[in-house]
């Protein structure tokens, strides 16, 4: 069916990264607060169409490289299934919901989906073929996720916060780069994505270690930071470190023994131990955090 066909172009697995979103309103202590999780609902369905708009502009941009790639070759533009003329309709179509969606919040909210927008639309057409700021780029989008997130309730965001998102993005945008490299026939890097030439396993391992490290450190600085204390009235919150160690590890083993990574969000959904490592993450936030408040209604 041709309406399966524009699914694929606006690719709805990948909306999983959105759910960076909901960030802010969990360690804010308003998950409860239906008025402030309807805002962060719109939110999240305003990422996802602005988030598909730009796969349709990388998807145009990227057409001949895709042709090329063993996986992405199947995409609707790359495979002829949708042309040029039609992914550019659709995509005014995807951008004029994005626009009436983000009206119903505030304007800074606006403010970061244009941002979310311009950046990314530099990245597909000039920074992905720059080393080091192409993932950093990547990263600038799950933190105006968070962002994003945070000015839909008008609620502030911890700096420990936004380091761990940005070292947690780093890591994720990193570990693309690794898999695409391993799993690219050298003698068509350049064709498939120009910026892997500037790349290797060693260096690009040495990144992810970094960026590992700063994901969990940040976030066990956050956990007994001043400011979570304060809010959470405990410092019980390291407790769900652990599980952040698990999920890097976790991932890490993936990436390299399985040789996976190029495409999150078919980890976060398939991995069975990185599933239930990421539900018990969050019953365990979600008690800590709101214990007072399960406790005052029973």
């Amino acid at each position: 069916m041709k309406i399966l066909k524009y699914f694929g172009l606006i690719r709805p697995k990948q909306w999983l990264k959105n759910f960076f979103v909901f960030a802010p309103i969990l360690f804010a202590g308003q998950l409860l607060n239906f008025d402030l999780m309807f805002k962060n609902i719109i939110a999240f369905i305003a990422f996802c169409f602005v988030s598909s708009s730009v796969y349709i502009i990388n998807d145009i941009s990227d057409i001949e490289s895709d042709r090329v790639h063993k996986k992405k070759r199947f995409r609707p533009l790359a495979s002829g299934e949708i042309s040029i003329k039609q992914a550019k309709i659709f995509f005014i179509f995807i951008a004029l919901i994005t626009i009436a969606i983000t009206s119903l919040l505030n304007i800074y909210f606006a403010v970061v989906i244009i941002v979310y927008f311009v950046i990314n639309a530099l990245y597909s057409y000039k920074i992905k073929n720059i080393v080091l700021l192409d993932v950093f780029f990547i990263s600038f989008g799950f933190m105006l996720r968070v962002l994003g997130g945070a000015v839909a309730i008008d609620v502030a965001i911890s700096s420990w916060m936004s380091l761990t998102t940005i070292f947690i993005s780093l890591f994720l945008a990193i570990s693309k780069r690794r898999a695409e490299l391993s799993q690219s026939d050298l003698n068509d890097v350049n064709k498939q994505r120009k910026v892997l030439n500037n790349y290797d396993i060693v260096f690009l391992d040495q990144m992810n270690t970094i960026a590992a490290t700063g994901t969990i450190i940040c976030y066990a600085l956050y956990t007994v930071s001043e400011k979570a204390v304060t809010t959470f009235h405990t410092d019980y919150l390291i407790y769900t470190t652990p599980f952040v160690i698990y999920g890097i590890f976790r991932y890490m083993y993936l990436i390299h023994r399985k040789n996976l990574g190029e495409n999150p969000e078919q980890i976060v959904t398939k991995d069975i131990p990185l599933i239930i490592n990421l539900i018990l993450w969050f019953i365990f936030s979600v008690l800590i955090i709101y214990k007072q408040k399960f406790l005052f209604k029973i």
